[in-house]
């Protein structure tokens, strides 16, 4: 079985392409040339039917969302409604990063659950099922992790975020500089991180990266290169530990390419707004413009229940700046297990930010909606305001919630209302208006 990489190479426009097309109003050859360049990607795995979005440059910002039980919360119907919850909100993919309880029973319900490409960390399942075994995740054999990996892509996962850029060479970075002011985040980072450092050996993801390369291949599972040692604190984003590893995930995303495997680069995830730019950058240029996901990013610490309005700062400027795919963030985030509601703030406020940024990147495609609902407000159309929100079902739930006297007004300003009381003065112009706006709309 070929990639979809290395069909698109061939000049072959596929089924999936022609989905991604739609998807993002594009034509499918703009899908396949993006392929074949390594710039964007899309589902390829063959044992599961999913919803084809493309992700990766001169496409809309793509929003994931992520779910999973914990040690201490095992709620596998809660985890289906959320990863229901992602879906109706308007998520892009879906990543099931269960790590308490069955995680194959979980996962298995969740892919059955939910039409969206879901991704995984496969070591979260290695390392949590070899310390139940063994007491400790240091005990972890390669071969049963590599074993893991290929489950989970006969299951029909989409992506994987794989650790392989945290090798010997990147904990010296990370030692040499004094470690860091907020540790480490990434449970996949910890993990090899502690597992290199107990047995004085290589990451075996970075090892044996043939081995890896040829699972993704045979299910076209697309390569997500996983950022293991992103910040978790303001104070420790771009440090030498992070671009060391981006340098190491270049590489390999370069390889994995040439092998005809789908990759996608991962980005830190705390990040003030004055450096965001310079790591999209980077990270597009290290990478030969390959995929961007940036996990968040949240651009301060200190707003615990909030987090989510953070990270959307940051991820509406990452958008703009570059970054193909927004990971969201929920409002407890360092606090809690998120729930469905939670999930649903989580994937509204990322949406809103990569629209946000999709307004600079993607100039008038993304802001004729904008304008639409410019034009619905001032003439007072409800109906189309609603149809044109992005939050549409909670705006009819606010102003249903407060009616008003007059139908055509909110309550807020009620009879007083500034469109209204000025409109008739300008009904001639409104005229105008409208037929140039109808005119723009039909090119």
């Amino acid at each position: 079985m070929k990639t979809q990489l290395e069909l698109a190479r061939e000049g072959i426009v596929t089924e999936a392409m022609k989905e991604a097309a739609a998807y993002d109003d594009v034509s499918p050859e703009f899908i396949r040339d993006g392929i074949a360049k390594g710039q964007i990607v899309i589902y390829g795995n063959p044992n599961r039917k999913a919803r084809v979005v493309g992700i990766g440059k001169g496409l809309k910002t793509k929003v994931n969302a992520s779910i999973g039980t914990s040690p201490d919360i095992i709620d596998i119907e809660m985890e289906v409604k959320k990863a229901q919850t992602a879906e109706k909100y308007g998520a892009d993919t879906l990543m099931e990063l269960s790590t308490g309880g069955d995680l194959t029973k979980i996962r298995k319900r969740v892919l059955d659950s939910i039409s969206l490409t879901v991704g995984t960390v496969p070591l979260y399942q290695a390392a949590i099922e070899t310390n139940k075994k063994k007491g400790s995740v240091v005990h972890m054999e390669a071969d049963f992790l590599f074993d893991v990996i290929e489950q989970q892509a006969e299951e029909g996962i989409g992506f994987m975020a794989i650790h392989c850029g945290i090798n010997l060479i990147t904990l010296e970075r990370l030692k040499k500089q004094g470690y860091r002011y907020g540790g480490l985040v990434s449970r996949g980072g910890s993990f090899l991180t502690a597992w290199m450092n107990h047995n004085k050996k290589e990451n075996p993801l970075y090892e044996q990266i043939d081995r890896l390369i040829s699972i993704m291949k045979k299910h076209d599972v697309i390569l997500s290169l996983g950022n293991g040692l992103r910040a978790g604190a303001i104070h420790d984003s771009t440090d030498r530990a992070q671009i060391q590893e981006l340098i190491i995930n270049s590489e390999i995303a370069e390889y994995a390419q040439s092998k005809g495997v789908q990759i996608i680069v991962e980005g830190p995830g705390h990040i003030p707004i004055d450096e965001i730019e310079a790591n999209v950058l980077i990270q597009k240029r290290l990478s030969n413009n390959a995929p961007f996901y940036m996990l968040g990013p949240i651009t301060t610490d200190v707003a615990p229940g909030y987090d989510h309005i953070s990270s959307a700062i940051g991820a509406a400027l990452s958008s703009c700046y570059g970054a193909d795919f927004i990971c969201y963030v929920t409002p407890p985030e360092h606090l809690a297990l998120p729930g469905p509601d939670d999930v649903r703030e989580g994937v509204m406020a990322a949406r809103i930010a990569a629209h946000v940024g999709d307004m600079v990147k993607l100039k008038d495609k993304a802001k004729n909606l904008d304008l639409k609902m410019g034009i619905a407000r001032r003439d007072l159309d409800w109906n189309t305001q609603y149809e044109t929100a992005i939050t549409k079902e909670r705006a009819q739930e606010i102003r249903n919630s407060r009616p008003p006297m007059d139908e055509d007004t909110c309550t807020m300003c009620g009879s007083l209302c500034s469109l209204k009381g000025v409109m008739k003065y300008y009904e001639q112009d409104l005229k105008k208006s409208r037929k140039k706006s109808a005119t723009t709309a039909a090119f």
